[in-house]
């Protein structure tokens, strides 16, 4: 029987697997590699995360996103330069191919429990029986559209994360729902791309966040009230970024709230000159109802003073982000499902990522209501690996063989 099968193959499946394989850990992982990077965003995109902060990580640091830009000839830098999905893509596929070789590039098809640990099915017929199993599925699973545009058939709606060529509505009339960096994004690029689109946000003022001036020395007052981390500047920023362990063990309630609002939707810096001025904007608006007018969508909007509005476009995408529901994770069988206890719709997790289900692991988004909103990022890849490579490290080496790999090869990143 397998000791561990991984699901998933982007930021945190891939560091998971690394370091399994540095240790010498036993495991087989499954996906296609870096997927909702490739097919699930948008060409042209660039990613909020600082260079230094979109790191895939290995146990030593041998490969880091710096080092693969100064292999390619890619201009790189920690701060101030944002990087380009592309290069962020292609640096997966070489991780892929410099630490994890051994890489599965099938699809797991369903997970149940068996009488001795859990039995995957893959794509190519072939059955796994393994004694844990690591979800590390990503966002993709868990587009959410509101529920009022729902009954809109799918040639008239679909989510953000099913577009990756802006190129397909050029000439198409689209309106975009939402005020974040993935619906800022694709307004921008389907503009370039010659849609006529129009950006729908019930916000009043669309937000960016700061390019840190990186040409100016911060004084020690700056470092010390709004230092820097992976998730950007600031106290709390800081607290989330390096130190999940701490916020699991913060009461429930404030858990849910602070992942929920932390960090909400906003544009990265570069955006903004892709949109205002360009883009028509319709803000302070939400989506009350739609319907389908002449092979068109008329959408109802309303703003909080009770004005009202319509408009008619070929195509609506909701960028209007991600909530994770257990029920959307269809690969998984209704009983296993149904074991897991959860919050907020996620998974409650033990602070080895482990579940109420002994042997499943989630890692990730569904694992932000348990660890912080660090985990939404690829930054919290770097705690999941060490710390979850730790833990399965002293089930499955024992005794003597864990100490001796402990003090040969020391895990970092708990």
């Amino acid at each position: 029987m397998l000791e561990t099968a991984i699901v998933g193959t982007g930021p945190y499946g891939l560091s998971i697997a690394a370091h399994f394989r540095r240790l010498g850990i036993p495991y087989r992982i499954f996906g296609r590699t870096m997927d909702s990077w490739l097919s699930h965003m948008p060409k042209g995109m660039m990613l909020k995360s600082d260079g230094f902060a979109s790191n895939i990580y290995d146990p030593d640091a041998q490969f880091t996103l710096k080092q693969f830009c100064a292999e390619r000839g890619i201009t790189y830098a920690d701060m101030g330069s944002p990087v380009r999905l592309e290069t962020f893509s292609d640096y997966g596929l070489a991780f892929r191919d410099r630490m994890v070789p051994d890489l599965e590039e099938k699809l797991v098809t369903s997970v149940d429990s068996g009488p001795e640990g859990y039995l995957l099915g893959l794509d190519t017929g072939e059955t796994v029986t393994a004694k844990r199993v690591i979800l590390a599925v990503g966002i993709t699973h868990f587009g959410h559209i509101p529920a009022n545009l729902q009954h809109l058939p799918c040639e008239f709606l679909s989510h953000s994360f099913q577009h990756s060529d802006p190129q397909s509505f050029r000439g198409r009339s689209v309106a975009i729902i939402g005020a974040g960096s993935s619906a800022i994004d694709l307004a921008g690029l389907l503009h370039e791309a010659g849609a006529e689109v129009q950006l729908v946000a019930r916000d009043t003022t669309l937000k960016f966040h700061e390019k840190m001036p990186m040409d100016k020395p911060r004084s020690l007052w700056q470092q010390v009230r709004s230092p820097l981390s992976g998730l950007g500047p600031g106290l709390s920023s800081r607290f989330f970024a390096n130190f999940p362990n701490l916020f699991h063990y913060l009461p429930e309630g404030y858990r849910l709230e602070t992942v929920r609002t932390f960090l909400g939707p906003a544009g990265g810096w570069f955006a903004k000159e892709k949109v205002v001025g360009k883009v028509p904007l319709a803000l302070g608006f939400s989506a009350t109802n739609a319907e389908i007018l002449d092979k068109r969508v008329c959408l109802h909007l309303r703003a909080e003073d009770g004005r009202e509005r319509k408009i008619n476009v070929e195509h609506v995408i909701a960028a209007t982000g991600y909530k994770v529901d257990l029920k959307q994770l269809t690969f998984l069988s209704s009983g296993l499902r149904t074991k897991v206890r959860s919050a907020g719709g996620s998974p409650v997790l033990s602070s080895s990522f482990e579940s109420s289900v002994p042997g499943l692991y989630f890692t990730g988004l569904a694992a932000a209501n348990s660890f912080g909103p660090v985990m939404r990022f690829a930054f919290g890849a770097g705690y999941t690996a060490g710390h979850l490579t730790e833990e399965i490290a002293k089930s499955t080496l024992r005794g003597r063989a864990w100490s001796t790999v402990s003090e040969v090869h020391p895990v970092k990143g708990s």
